[in-house]
């Protein structure tokens, strides 16, 4: 994982559109990735509306949104499509983007120990460097936390 004020490894991901995303091409933009641990489970579809509601704002700023978990590009679509989401989701199943961003963690569900996404966001500057990162995020307020942190122009 980057540090703050470093470059972002290059990452290229399949989309829920059946296309591909490759991070560097947002280059010269805000850029928010935002990582969730199951497409259509409560506390995920409420961050994705919330962040698909904020979505003019962000695009006010010059901030692109993407979303990544571990669903397949079918599940995202379906996501996608039935919240009316305006920006990519990334299906990750090989966990190349968790694993560089450092979001793949133990977690404990019903007694259980395993391992799953941890919900975390990162905003990455214009010039392509991690600006801020956000990890274990409650998801009320989450969405407008993260627009605050990109400068109006």
């Amino acid at each position: 994982m980057p540090d703050i004020g470093k470059k972002l490894p290059p990452l290229t991901g399949a989309t829920g559109d059946g296309g591909e995303l490759e991070l560097a091409s947002l280059k010269g933009q805000w850029i928010v990735v935002y990582f969730y641990p199951k497409d259509s489970t409560p506390g995920c579809t409420n961050e994705a509306k919330d962040f698909r509601d904020l979505h003019p704002a962000f695009r006010k700023r010059h901030a692109q949104i993407v979303g990544v978990s571990r669903d397949s590009q079918k599940s995202h679509a379906n996501f996608a499509a039935k919240q009316e989401l305006p920006f990519p989701l990334v299906s990750d199943p090989d966990e190349t983007w968790c694993r560089a961003f450092d979001v793949i963690h133990e977690k404990v569900l019903y007694g259980k120990r395993h391992l799953g996404i941890v919900r975390s966001t990162f905003l990455i500057d214009p010039d392509g460097k991690l600006a801020r990162e956000w990890r274990g995020v409650k998801v009320p307020g989450h969405a407008q936390a993260v627009l605050d942190a990109i400068p109006a122009r």
